[in-house]
């Protein structure tokens, strides 16, 4: 995390250790996933810190983060856009959604909620799109459901296999894809 910018300061403020179970907390400032349950993880702080430079979330969008897991990134993001913003975090697990729920909930920060994703839809649709959207799972491939979903001037910032993507959706709808790096993910289901 080189330099003092936005999303340097979201992770000062919302320190990894206040998202992880108490016998992972020794370790939040490793950089490495740490495991959560049900086979999930809290992917490593230079993971976090590298999709939300390339996400470059504006004050007062409206964001959607699949595969919110703890709340971590959910809180993040939350910082990043302000009480003028909106944050949705979907997670697949109940009771990891739940959990991720209290942590978030405990920020103070009620522009962000964190629910339950429905297993028979990839995301939530938005009524004119979501500005932002983030995935912390790896796609197989593109999700076009999520790229659907993207609202114009829209950044979707997701794994694919292994190699981050980023999905801008121009002002006239054409989208324009990049890859980003290598890294590994837990699979989006």
């Amino acid at each position: 995390m080189a330099g003092d910018d936005a999303v340097t300061a979201a992770m000062r403020t919302w320190d990894r250790r206040g998202f992880l179970p108490p016998a992972q907390r020794r370790h939040a400032h490793e950089d490495r996933p740490l495991p959560l349950w049900h086979g999930q993880t809290s992917s490593q702080p230079s993971t976090v810190a590298a999709m939300l430079h390339l996400l470059e979330v504006p004050v007062g969008a409206h964001v959607l983060d699949v595969g919110a897991g703890s709340g971590w990134t959910t809180a993040l993001l939350a910082r990043l856009v302000g009480p003028t913003g909106t944050i949705l975090g979907l997670e697949l697990e109940p009771d990891l959604a739940a959990w991720g729920a209290r942590n978030l909930a405990a920020t103070g920060q009620t522009w962000a909620q964190l629910e339950v994703a429905d297993p028979d839809t990839l995301g939530r649709p938005r009524s004119g799109g979501w500005d932002r959207i983030l995935v912390s799972a790896a796609a197989r491939e593109l999700p076009e459901p999520l790229v659907d979903q993207l609202a114009a001037g829209g950044r979707l910032v997701v794994p694919v296999r292994s190699t981050m993507h980023l999905v801008v959706r121009g002002p006239d709808g054409e989208l324009h894809v990049s890859t980003h790096g290598s890294y590994s993910f837990v699979p989006l289901r």
